[in-house]
């Protein structure tokens, strides 16, 4: 989807809203008759593990998130980087990928940098690591109201993300985009276009709060949990509320433990992670689009 096009659904989506509305305050019972399941995953649990060597207090582990992924390496990916840097092919090939999408979304912004981070930009890689790619733009070159845009970048390139299965080396490509106004925390942070470091990585020698980490995923699962149980009673616009302000939260969290000296490292970080692994980041979302599509229906 276009800017123009983007900005023209908005202001129909906006008409439309205010017309269901109005029917919905009529008489709310008519409209709606409760929720369907989601269905699997999101109906039924997976099955957990615990780690032998979860010290007490970590919880039921997932295979899928062992404590073991999160330990240091003692060396970048070696099929990713060569003698400290991206390995010239590598970089070639991000470089078309982030072009080929920015130019799919016909705006006026142009590419300021293309950014390495994450996991696999440092040395607590693992099976489980994606390549974040970070694009650069000045927002302002779209539309001065830097909110609206963020939203129309977020929404495509979730689309780009859910539609794509681009790995590299078996490492799945996600693509984010970032204001150049931003701050980025993380310890390592590598300039795709100038082909060298901004942030560069040391090994990472200090204990990791495993035990600190699931207890933070753990409650903010609990409370996917319980926003689940208010969709399923049909309370969609409390659901909507509920879900905006976790969202939040889980930003914010993992914001302060980038901002941390153990960044990467920080129980707030390994609890996002966690999150993903275990789906419950999706979850939410899903729970967010299912939300929003019964309050806008009309039965």
């Amino acid at each position: 989807m276009s800017w123009n096009n983007y900005v023209s659904s908005l202001q129909e989506l906006e008409s439309y809203q205010k017309k269901v509305r109005k029917s919905y305050a009529k008489d709310r019972k008519t409209y709606f008759k409760g929720v369907q399941d989601p269905g699997p995953p999101y109906t039924k649990k997976p099955k957990k593990t615990r780690s032998k060597s979860a010290p007490p207090g970590f919880g039921a582990i997932g295979e899928e998130v062992e404590e073991e992924s999160f330990e240091a390496q003692e060396t970048l990916q070696p099929d990713i980087w060569e003698h400290n840097a991206l390995r010239p092919e590598i970089r070639e090939r991000l470089i078309e990928i982030a072009k080929g999408f920015l130019n799919s979304l016909n705006t006026d912004a142009e590419m300021q940098d293309l950014r390495f981070t994450g996991s696999l930009a440092n040395y607590n890689w693992s099976q489980y690591s994606d390549v974040d790619l970070h694009l650069i733009v000045d927002f302002t070159e779209v539309d001065e109201n830097e909110a609206l845009v963020k939203s129309f970048f977020d929404n495509a390139r979730m689309r780009w993300n859910d539609t794509h299965d681009i790995k590299i080396h078996g490492f799945e490509v996600e693509i984010y985009i970032e204001n150049v106004k931003d701050v980025h925390h993380s310890g390592g942070l590598y300039s795709v276009l100038k082909d060298k470091w901004i942030s560069e990585p040391f090994p990472y020698e200090g204990d990791i709060d495993f035990a600190t980490a699931r207890k933070k995923s753990d409650d903010i699962t609990t409370q996917v949990n319980l926003i689940a149980h208010v969709v399923d009673s049909g309370k969609f616009e409390s659901a909507l509320r509920s879900i905006a302000r976790l969202k939040e939260k889980i930003s914010n969290m993992r914001k302060s433990g980038l901002a941390t000296t153990e960044r990467e490292y920080s129980s707030e970080n390994i609890a996002f992670k966690i999150l993903r692994r275990d789906n419950v980041l999706k979850r939410l979302n899903i729970l967010k689009q299912q939300a929003y599509n019964q309050e806008m229906s009309m039965r």
